[in-house]
């Protein structure tokens, strides 16, 4: 919690000016019943009306400045959350970009969005309440038994007693509350996983009819994610009750010794109206003591699960090698697994000039895609070398490494923009830059027959355009910053066979020197290729040119047969 905390150091001079406001609203307020007193023990007796005005009206100004002092401490604190919480939030959401794809395995997307959002929620409710109620409520408590210990040290010490019990219930409590809103917010983190996978594949289970089974689903982790949160609340809900019971027995014993010693002619009986109204200064600032760790148990635990990422060390640091000549693209000895037990890819080796094509065959499952995560380190590869452009993709800093790149993933998809937006991604793009891409994805044509050509709205995931319209903008999006390698992950299975022929010419006349990795499930995609992987439960069992593996590779001549007679 201590990297939590720290982001309030930035702010300690707004933190300091809060704290002496609310100081200062404390002994307004601590100076009331003095002043009551006064008026019951003094001026009521004398029958002084013009003292009882005097005194009357400097307590309702007491009360207004209290109460201005109090206002304008929390519109402090107010901001001073606000602007620790955007900043955590910005570093949250920075350090979740720089994790590396094994670590967001891990953690889970679902939990990274729960992380960004509910946590630093609680984070934020956690500082705005203690600056407020945290500050306020120990001076008034502290304040109220340091001067009823002046005024009469035998019914101080009733209070002092059950302050201190009241203090000793609240700690237990919380300490036992803490665990509970951690797993409260771990089921919370299932139920947004759950959410995310029906909005993602909306249309996938409207088509399979399994509405009601996804509600089931649902219904499940919100059962489960109600029961912790309520678990958690059945913990912290005992303190109120167990405090206002200590309270109101404090209270019934101030009486009985204040009445006692009044009898006894040892204490003036307006005292006790003063006692009383301390005891109510205290009793609802131990009350608000209850509600601030509240705040502390969710925001200690959300805090962190925050740390966790923010804390995480980089799994992929800069390794100078010294062993810096290779390859424009190649591997040698590789080895890769996901979970650390059955290898998804042994022992692959290949090398490939600047300008050529490789090409990977394989059926589902067998690593393609797999490689290449690897050439772009999404993943490191567990044994053996990668090379790109002649250096050890463990020498090259991500954005250098990544920027030599254009990729287009088998499951990407498009954002909610302009197709513009889409196809220049951030990148700021010239329209030219974007018009020559799309006409070399063979986007162009259809993108002119839209109703507002490059500035047409396009929905969220691609929605209102065909399945072969989106790969030919994702094409364009890869190609638009001119990339040295290009990786196509089955980027025309949704292409008529000629589009994509005309998508490969387009290819080679319009960008020359491009390294190019294909995919794909296709021969005709791949018959070009000056090296052809075929991958087979994550090994190379085949590699060479199109004629080659036709007279080596069974498979590879099995595959071309079945496709080549499937055209004609």
């Amino acid at each position: 919690m201590g990297t939590v905390l720290g982001y309030l150091r930035p702010y300690g001079r707004q933190v300091a000016c809060g704290v002496t406001v609310k100081f200062t609203a404390a002994l307004l307020e601590l100076a009331l019943p003095l002043l009551l007193e006064h008026i019951i023990r003094v001026c009521v007796p004398a029958r002084d009306l013009p003292a009882i005005w005097r005194c009357g009206g400097a307590m309702a100004a007491l009360a207004m400045g209290a109460a201005l002092c109090n206002i304008t401490a929390n519109r402090m604190a107010a901001r001073v959350s606000m602007e620790v919480t955007r900043t955590l939030r910005r570093d949250l959401y920075g350090r979740i970009q720089g994790l590396s794809c094994g670590q967001m395995d891990r953690f889970s997307v679902s939990s990274l969005v729960s992380r960004l959002t509910n946590d630093t929620y609680n984070v934020h409710q956690m500082f705005d309440k203690v600056q407020r109620g945290g500050i306020r409520a120990p001076m008034l408590v502290l304040g109220g038994l340091g001067l009823t210990f002046l005024l009469e040290p035998a019914l101080a010490a009733v209070q002092l007693a059950v302050s201190l019990l009241t203090f000793f219930t609240i700690w237990q409590v919380t300490r036992r509350g803490i665990p509970h809103y951690t797993a409260a917010q771990s089921a919370t983190d299932t139920v947004v996983r759950i959410i995310r996978e029906n909005a993602s594949g909306a249309r996938v289970i409207k088509a399979l009819a399994c509405q009601g089974r996804e509600r089931q689903r649902f219904e499940a982790a919100n059962r489960a994610a109600c029961r912790a949160e309520e678990t958690a609340g059945t913990v912290m809900a005992a303190a109120n009750p167990l405090t206002d019971l200590l309270l109101n027995t404090g209270l019934v014993l101030v009486v009985l010794v204040g009445a006692a010693r009044v009898n006894a002619g040892e204490m003036f009986a307006g005292r006790i109206v003063t006692f009383l109204s301390y005891f109510a200064l205290i009793q609802t600032a131990t009350l608000g003591i209850a509600k601030v760790f509240v705040r502390i148990s969710k925001g200690a635990a959300s805090a962190r699960r925050i740390e966790e990422i923010l804390c995480a060390p980089p799994e992929q640091p800069v390794r100078p090698t010294a062993d810096e000549a290779g390859p424009e693209l190649g591997m040698r000895g590789v080895s890769f697994s996901y979970l650390g037990a059955a290898k998804d890819l042994a022992d692959v080796t290949f090398t490939l000039n600047r300008g050529e094509t490789l090409g990977i065959l394989g059926p589902t499952g067998s690593g393609k895609s797999t490689l290449a995560a690897l050439l772009l380190r999404l993943y490191d590869a567990g044994e053996g070398v990668v090379w790109v452009g002649g250096r050890t993709v463990e020498s090259l800093p991500g954005r250098e490494l990544r920027s030599r790149f254009g990729v287009v993933f088998q499951n990407e998809a498009l954002l909610s923009g302009s197709v513009y937006e889409n196809i220049s991604f951030l990148r700021g793009l010239p329209r030219e830059d974007v018009v020559a891409a799309a006409k070399t994805a063979q986007a162009w044509t259809f993108i002119q027959a839209l109703p507002e050509g490059l500035d047409t709205r396009v929905d969220i995931r691609g929605a209102n355009l065909s399945g072969g319209q989106r790969q030919r903008l994702l094409i364009a999006r890869a190609l638009a910053a001119r990339p040295a390698v290009l990786v196509l992950d089955s980027a025309d299975s949704a292409l008529d066979y000629r589009t994509a022929a005309a998508l490969r010419r387009a290819i080679r006349r319009d960008c020359p020197g491009v390294t190019l990795v294909v995919i794909s499930e296709r021969v005709a995609s791949l018959r070009d290729a000056e090296r052809i992987l075929v991958l087979e439960e994550g090994r190379v069992t085949a590699q060479g040119g199109h004629e080659a593996l036709l007279e080596s590779c069974p498979r590879y001549r099995r595959i071309a047969e079945l496709q080549e007679g499937a055209m004609l």
